[in-house]
């Protein structure tokens, strides 16, 4: 839209301007000459900007991400010309954590990169390395963001840094108050806040003089955005590193195929301390003697544990409780989705469909099941059978807000409970000396899920719970699976596991040898929902150098009242599938560039 005003304005500046019968908040975006028709006037030029990096870093991922510019500029949160920074900070006596000759290591192979990957296995010592290199930029006068997937990380994380870096370190994630925003801000324009940790939105914080961009836990789905602009922190994180000047690392101790193809690789490959891991398989799918015994004997000699428990939307497929397997689609190797009301399986890639089986196509056993127990019903089992042991459920359900987060995260670390009985929030770092037992359970039906990642997504969970065991002193970790031999071949090995799944998915076409992408249409009209689907088809075959993989249906038909229809792209690079994408996008449709998602 155009406005006039008697004063300069510079783009990227924040103004008020009247629009119908209210006033809104705008930016500046470029300066033209005056058009024919009459323009209203500026009412306020506020004391808020954006910069010309954060312009340019909003029209890449309005363009990348096919989201509105707006959209994509309201990530940011814009600085303030009314604050004066203060002197930057450079204190040479910052008292740093003592590291290890391996983490010392690590830290000067890492200052001489630009990006890399930092694979280290769980309880390796990374956060100290990650405080030595927060240290070394606070010497030069330079900022930095830490970014962590969730934030159920986030009380222990700032703990630690706090510990080291006191008042410079806030915390910012989308359970923040208002006034508690505000407060973080003003300290973040004055220049007093030099590092800025918490969860995707921590990425767009104006801090002055970034230097360095930490991304831990890479490998984790919450990065990636589920709503417009659907961006990819980890990716955006990249992306702004170049633009910036500043350093960029990635780091997981079950790295994505992507960021290990893509990136140098830097190890630490020992435990901070190395203690005894005894692995224990176990069949069936529920919580049987052998589970509840171990936690049973934990409990009476005064230790905690932990039980993993997969979330409830992973078992609309149907699974063998003989052999583990999940009932795969012929042409494609994932799970086929079962549909009960239309009474058949389904395959949402290729769109294959089938009668709903009886028996195993593996083993022959009958009958298939399709339902497992969850988080409430496996807290009142353990409960019934363990006389005074304490259960902290840790799940969305129950973790709702920042406060009930420390609460339960209190109550453990002060051993007021001796469970810790949750789904997939239990794998991302939680650092625990006491626990010296983790059950994992589930892990059959994360392997047979409708997405090509899904060996990745199960082996990362497989490593991730069993590494919050055993930080101080030896443990035990039982898996309840069908299929032992699968992860007794990788056990201590993620870098096996990653080696043979690449030559997988370069066979598959799949990323990282390939792009994805996927269209999403929605419409309380089903017939109209279903035409633009075929039109937009229609179009896209017009484009030879991508491949459509599949359309019809999605695997959640209905949701708001809304019927919903999807499309699968695939290309050998991203080029031709942004070009073909851009050429049909229109307002009936959403694009997922880089899709992590496909139920």
């Amino acid at each position: 839209m155009t406005y006039a005003s008697q004063e300069e304005l510079q783009v990227g500046a924040v103004v008020s301007v009247p629009l119908k019968s209210s006033t809104k908040n705008a930016v500046i975006i470029e300066e033209v000459s005056q058009p024919s028709f009459t323009a209203l006037e500026v009412c306020e030029v506020t004391a808020h900007y954006y910069t010309s990096k954060q312009l340019e870093i909003a029209k890449f991922i309005s363009e990348y991400y096919f989201s509105s510019w707006g959209e994509a500029i309201s990530l940011f949160v814009p600085y303030d010309k009314n604050i004066e920074p203060v002197v930057k900070y450079e204190n040479n006596d910052i008292k740093l954590p003592q590291l290890t000759q391996a983490q010392q290591q690590v830290y000067d192979a890492l200052l001489h990169k630009d990006r890399a990957l930092l694979f280290g296995v769980t309880g390796a010592g990374k956060t100290e390395v990650f405080i030595s290199l927060m240290g070394k930029m606070l010497q030069e006068g330079k900022a930095t963001i830490f970014l962590m997937p969730e934030i159920s990380l986030t009380p222990q994380m700032e703990k630690r840094l706090q510990r080291y870096f006191g008042e410079q370190v806030a915390m910012w994630h989308s359970k923040l108050t208002k006034k508690k925003k505000e407060s973080i801000l003003e300290g973040i324009y004055s220049g007093q806040v030099r590092i800025v940790a918490g969860a995707r939105s921590a990425l767009f914080v104006p801090l002055q003089d970034i230097g360095l961009i930490i991304v831990d836990e890479e490998h984790d789905d919450s990065y990636k955005a589920m709503t417009r602009p659907r961006y990819h922190a980890r990716d955006v994180a990249v992306l702004m590193g170049q633009k910036l000047g500043a350093k960029v690392l990635l780091a997981s101790a079950t790295p994505s195929m992507t960021s290990y193809t893509k990136y140098d690789v830097v190890k630490l490959d020992k435990p901070f301390i190395q203690t005894n891991k005894r692995y224990t398989f176990i069949s069936g799918d529920t919580i049987n003697n052998v589970i509840l015994n171990a936690v049973s004997k934990n409990y009476q000699r005064g230790e905690q544990s932990l039980l993993f428990l997969p979330t409830r939307g992973n078992f609309k497929y149907l699974y063998c409780e003989n052999c583990g397997k999940t009932h795969l689609c012929p042409y494609c190797s994932v799970g086929m989705a079962l549909h009960r009301n239309h009474k058949h399986l389904k395959c949402h890639y290729c769109n294959y469909t089938e009668a709903i089986r009886e028996s195993c196509s593996y083993c022959g056993h009958s009958p298939l099941r399709s339902e497992r127990m969850g988080t409430q019903e496996a807290i009142e089992v353990i409960e019934e059978a363990i006389e005074g042991i304490k259960v902290e459920k840790f799940d969305k359900d129950s973790i709702t807000t920042a406060n009930k987060l420390k609460q339960a995260l209190r109550r453990f670390e002060n051993k007021e409970s001796d469970l810790l009985l949750g789904t997939q929030m239990l794998s991302k770092g939680h650092d625990y000396a006491d626990i010296t037992l983790s059950v994992i359970m589930g892990l059959d039906h994360i392997l047979g899920l409708a997405d090509y990642r899904a060996r990745e997504r199960t082996m990362s969970l497989f490593f991730q719970i069993a590494g919050r065991s055993g930080r101080a002193k030896a443990s035990e970790v039982i898996v309840q699976t069908g299929d032992p031999d699968f992860f007794k071949s990788y056990v201590g090995d993620y870098e096996l596991f990653i080696k043979e799944e690449l030559s997988f998915l370069e066979m598959m076409e799949y990323p990282p040898y390939a792009s994805l992408a996927r269209i999403l249409i929605a419409h309380k009209d089903e017939k109209k929902v279903a035409k633009i689907t075929l039109d937009t088809v229609a179009k896209l075959k017009s484009f030879e150098e991508i491949e459509i993989v599949g359309h019809g249906k999605a695997p959640v038909e209905k949701i708001a009242n809304k019927y919903r229809y999807h499309i699968l792209l695939r290309a050998k690079s991203r080029v031709p599938l942004l070009k073909s994408l851009h050429g049909v996008d229109c307002k009936e449709i959403e694009i997922d560039m880089d899709p992590v998602e496909f139920s």
